[in-house]
């Protein structure tokens, strides 16, 4: 029978350190079944599952290591694993595999604490954890920070639902995020982000600030916050509001535009998917003057909006068209990806209001974004904490990767 085991060797890392133990388990001929490296703060931690040849004795390779290691003043622990075990380990590998992200301003013990205290209870098995957030200086201001862990898990929970519902409770209670998404193929080959426009890729709502330069603010903002709640079907509130912008002189349209305010994290996020190939659109209830301001200012592809009817100079409180509402915005999205020649998994989708949450429904990633609550416990993820490029630590993006593509390094 030949012999398995398992080792595990920590210490200072030092140049050359696999290589050397690599080459001594060569002299045996070994094969390896499984190796896994990481480091923090300089500190390694190298982990192998060989096999030996038939019925050679694992005696005299354990002691070269051994000594090989002492001199290296590393810690070494090993184990024999016997087939039965190992044959159960790659079985429990066909379990369901899933992704829990962990977003914050800064991640604490408590946070990872309560975290991996959900996957206990619903018998999830944490198989690694990696930091996707760069490191950060110790006098970092925390208001404008970026933390990203991320747990891989398997397990079959008896209900995903309520593994969602227990981290959305997580995510209130602390302040923070929390995805969890199946780690299927799809995850890594998204193609199409789309987006919501208004309180979305910027922190306005434009209807609302048109209503400013009309003098009815306050009551067309009122209006908004119901619909944004669900209180209010769409296309109602929307018509209620455009007729109140009646008589606006075209001239405001550009003043608007210029003082639009991106969302924190929206250039960096557009910048990346770029950089990585993905088509982008923006999706939006709102008008297409704006639309097409954004579009030039991030380099987005598509645009879908409601046009702003307009007759000597004047707003008539009317559009021109179709008002993209619930159903259109899902509607758009099918077309942009049977275009894009994508399926829906590679598709995602984002936004802020009940408006949004068929289109969020439809995407293979729907992110509710800083949304009311009634979104945010329909979609299946939610970003509140970080700013618009939070989305890339869902997709499982390292800043540093990141951050050497978008600045040419």
């Amino acid at each position: 029978m030949r012999q398995i085991i398992l080792f595990s060797v920590t210490g200072q890392d030092t140049l050359g350190l696999t290589s050397n133990i690599t080459s001594i388990m060569a002299e045996h001929d070994l094969d390896i079944l499984d190796v896994s490296q990481s480091m923090i703060h300089h500190t390694l931690t190298w982990s192998t599952l060989v096999r030996l040849p038939d019925e050679k004795r694992a005696d005299p390779m354990i002691k070269e290591l051994l000594f090989h290691c002492h001199k290296m003043a590393l810690q070494v622990w090993y184990q024999p694993v016997t087939e039965q075990q190992y044959d159960d380990w790659v079985q429990s590998k066909s379990q369901g595999h899933y992704i829990v992200t962990l977003l914050s301003r800064r991640v604490t013990a408590k946070q990872i604490a309560r975290v991996s205290g959900i996957t206990t209870a619903h018998e999830l098995t944490i198989d690694k954890i990696t930091r996707l957030s760069d490191r950060a200086p110790l006098d970092q201001d925390s208001s404008n920070a970026r933390a990203c862990i991320e747990f891989s898990v398997r397990g079959i929970p008896t209900d995903l639902q309520q593994v969602r519902s227990n981290f959305l409770q997580l995510s209130s209670e602390m302040d923070v995020d929390i995805g969890f998404q199946e780690n299927t193929l799809y995850r890594q080959i998204r193609r199409l982000v789309i987006f919501d426009m208004d309180s979305t890729l910027i922190e306005a709502e434009v209807i609302d600030e048109l209503a400013i330069e009309a003098g009815v603010g306050e009551e067309v903002a009122t209006i908004t916050e119901a619909a944004m709640r669900g209180d209010l079907n769409f296309t109602e509130s929307f018509r209620r509001r455009l007729t109140l912008l009646k008589g606006l002189d075209e001239s405001v349209l550009a003043g608007v535009a210029a003082r639009l305010r991106l969302t924190e994290g929206a250039e960096r996020l557009m910048r990346a998917l770029k950089q990585m190939g993905y088509k982008t659109a923006i999706i939006s209830g709102g008008f297409t003057y704006f639309a097409e301001y954004l579009q030039q200012r991030l380099g987005i592809d598509y645009i879908h909006a409601n046009t702003l009817e307009i007759i000597d100079g004047k707003v008539t409180g009317e559009t021109k068209g179709r008002i993209v509402d619930a159903s259109r915005k899902a509607e758009l999205l099918r077309e942009l990806a049977e275009k894009e020649g994508c399926r829906l998994d590679q598709v995602i989708a984002v936004g802020d209001g009940a408006n949004d949450l068929e289109m969020l429904a439809t995407a293979g990633l729907g992110v509710a974004f800083r949304a009311k609550p009634r979104v945010r416990q329909s979609a299946r993820q939610s970003i509140s904490t970080l700013g618009l490029d939070g989305i890339l630590y869902l997709l499982g993006y390292h800043d540093t990767n990141l951050d050497s593509q978008t600045t040419g390094r």
